[in-house]
């Protein structure tokens, strides 16, 4: 009898038609495409030229990814982008179907200016797992770790939530930090949120790194608060899947004909999204390449040969997360440089 050293948990296997765990380092390949297309536009001050390039790399090396993809997060009207669309067919065309969301470029802003948290950004779940927001561009979050995960309540007060943070980390609230994009729409959120003792950490653009920082432990953030891209936030929540914690959303139309689009679409624009509604598949996977430097990775770097680079690629079916080290030969990567 030939004895059984080892099986692999039914709850990590996957099957023929389902995404499984080769693809994830096929997505670092194309988040590190786009980070170096983009990064060579990073402080020249164009961050549609910086969005173009990583968009066009990211196009290409999507199509030789193992799989059968449809965009449902892409860059679209917001971003008047041709490429990337909602509805784009991306991927070989053999393999998993899957739903495929992107931001070439999560803070187009940061890389013109040279501002850190720039990230090149791709998430792919099982088809028809991924939240359609019927083009509401934004919407309101809340992100939190896996402590107060099951705590929070987006419908609750911020003094209300930032105590049951608190209470589940074992803190006082005055040393909480809440993430929150820098915006005028947010005055009255940052009052809240120091009057309720706790302090704020401003950032430009970029609330997918946010909201990783916010569900990581050790990253000194322990709340990303306000409202920011829909897009980033189905993103993000394919991260959360991976390391536990938490986002709760809520569409936020900015204008009545986008209200009426999520109204025709048959969305409550008062109900509140949970991790498992933005993506209801189990089986996802995330994965960024720091395009500057920042608190989740290292920008890209370049050399006389060398184009360097740091991923990270996380799977929610193990709850794996993995930091990708890279080297790239410039020479290979002449197609993507910036023109002078």
């Amino acid at each position: 009898m030939t004895q059984q050293y080892s099986t692999i948990s039914p709850s990590l296997a996957v099957g023929t038609d389902e995404p499984d765990r080769n693809l994830a380092l096929e997505l670092v390949r194309v988040t590190e495409a786009a980070a170096i297309a983009g990064g060579h536009w990073v402080g020249f001050g164009d961050k549609n030229k910086a969005d173009g390039a990583a968009v066009d790399a990211m196009r290409s090396f999507l199509h030789t990814v193992h799989f059968n993809g449809v965009v449902v997060i892409g860059e679209g009207e917001k971003d008047e982008a041709p490429m990337l669309f909602n509805g784009e067919q991306v991927g070989d065309g053999t393999g998993p179907e899957c739903d495929v969301a992107v931001d070439p470029i999560d803070g187009t802003r940061l890389t013109a200016l040279g501002i850190n948290n720039a990230l090149a950004v791709l998430a792919v779940a099982e088809r028809g797992s991924m939240f359609d927001p019927s083009a509401v561009f934004y919407m309101e979050k809340l992100v939190t770790g896996p402590e107060a995960a099951d705590m929070v309540d987006l419908r609750l007060p911020v003094k209300q939530n930032l105590h049951l943070i608190a209470k589940a980390k074992g803190v006082k609230v005055n040393q909480l930090n809440v993430m929150i994009l820098d915006r005028d729409r947010h005055r009255p959120l940052v009052e809240e949120i120091r009057e309720a003792g706790a302090r704020t950490k401003f950032i430009m653009d970029g609330d997918v790194a946010g909201a990783i920082a916010a569900a990581r432990t050790g990253t000194g953030v322990d709340a990303l608060m306000g409202i920011g891209g829909t897009p980033e936030g189905i993103v993000a929540a394919c991260a959360i899947k991976s390391l536990g914690g938490v986002i709760q959303g809520r569409l936020w139309p900015t204008s009545d004909d986008e209200k009426q689009k999520a109204i025709d679409a048959g969305h409550d624009l008062d109900r509140v999204l949970s991790t498992n509604d933005l993506v209801t598949s189990d089986n996802c996977y995330f994965a960024a390449t720091g395009i500057t430097d920042g608190d989740l990775l290292r920008g890209v770097r370049y050399t006389k040969d060398r184009v360097v680079t740091q991923s990270i690629v996380m799977r929610s079916k193990s709850g794996t997360v993995r930091f990708v080290d890279a080297e790239h030969l410039a020479s290979k990567w002449e197609t993507y440089a910036r023109k002078a």
